[in-house]
């Protein structure tokens, strides 16, 4: 199925209040300017689980034009704290579908982590066309036995229908904790954007293929120099070419941040200035961006009282 790709829906929740932890929508035209669609009201609420959810992210089946909506199962606002949430957290994802992005089914849990896990962060995917699966990844606080104390590891598993999913494998390990991993085809291979909790900053690396041990570090100025972010988010801004690139300022709570490359192979990325974007009126926590058609943009502003 080819479509044509002339806007953007980014899902996001966010903050840690009464209805911060739940599924706002915002759409762009151009991946620069945003318009928080329903009044900047939350378009999606789970009542599943942990009752809260966090770290959206879209994918669109191509074969058929279904599109999922993937998040962690927390909610913070309940006052359990973080390392509640970190050790003894939900092992369940959240997810719904949509055929049309305006029209949703009821949500549904599935547990994907590992016995030894203590929570499931940040579920992701991207496509393999090679296995014609979704290769799904998250972050998961483990202990094994070798081990003298927990860290997030990020593990990843198969699925054609985010129903059933194959056996979970360790995906990437490092030192200390990594988090907050993002994945995007680009014509060479695949680009990897991780967190790295010891230097709190984003890392990349870049791979043929998905495989783990394909993937090699590239080095990035731009982000080596951006500490207290996370939540990476990358997609192509269409019109120019470029990849682009947000990132979560946390630390400061400033919400996302624009880096934009025309070869990001090179690790050559530039910070945009203030003028050059508009990330809207809320301040938008760690997310995910679908290209959408020019139909579904109109559909999604019609639907939820967006600025056409």
């Amino acid at each position: 199925m080819i479509m044509d790709y002339g806007a953007y829906l980014f899902a996001h929740f966010i903050g840690e209040n009464k209805l911060g932890e739940q599924i706002y929508f915002s759409v762009s035209k151009d991946g620069l300017h945003w318009n928080d669609l329903n009044a900047g009201k939350p378009v999606l609420i789970s009542e599943l689980g942990e009752k809260g959810v966090r770290d959206p992210f879209l994918i669109r089946d191509e074969r058929n034009g279904v599109c999922y909506l993937i998040a962690t199962d927390l909610q913070i606002a309940s006052g359990k704290g973080w390392d509640a949430a970190q050790y003894e957290g939900s092992r369940s994802i959240i997810v719904w579908k949509s055929k049309d992005l305006v029209h949703w089914s009821e949500p549904w849990s599935s547990e994907i982590g590992i016995q030894e896990s203590g929570c499931v962060w940040a579920p992701e995917a991207v496509y393999d066309e090679q296995k014609e699966e979704f290769f799904v990844f998250w972050a998961s606080m483990t202990k094994f036995p070798e081990d003298q104390k927990a860290k997030q590891r990020i593990f990843a598993s198969y699925t054609k229908d985010f129903v059933t999913y194959s056996e979970p494998e360790l995906y990437i390990e490092r030192a200390n904790h990594v988090i907050d991993t993002d994945i995007i085809k680009i014509p060479e291979g695949y680009l990897r954007f991780s967190k790295d909790e010891t230097t709190k900053n984003i890392r990349m690396d870049f791979g043929k293929t998905l495989d783990k041990e394909n993937f090699t570090a590239i080095s990035c100025p731009a982000l080596d120099a951006l500490s207290g972010v996370e939540g990476p988010i990358a997609f192509y801004l269409r019109q120019q070419g470029e990849l682009c690139l947000l990132v979560d300022q946390y630390h400061k709570n400033a919400g996302y941040l624009p880096l934009i490359s025309k070869n990001p192979l090179s690790g050559e990325f530039r910070i945009l200035s203030p003028e050059e974007y508009d990330m809207g009126k809320n301040l938008k926590r760690h997310g995910g961006i679908l290209p959408i058609t020019a139909e579904e943009y109109a559909a999604l502003c019609k639907a939820y009282k967006g600025v056409q």
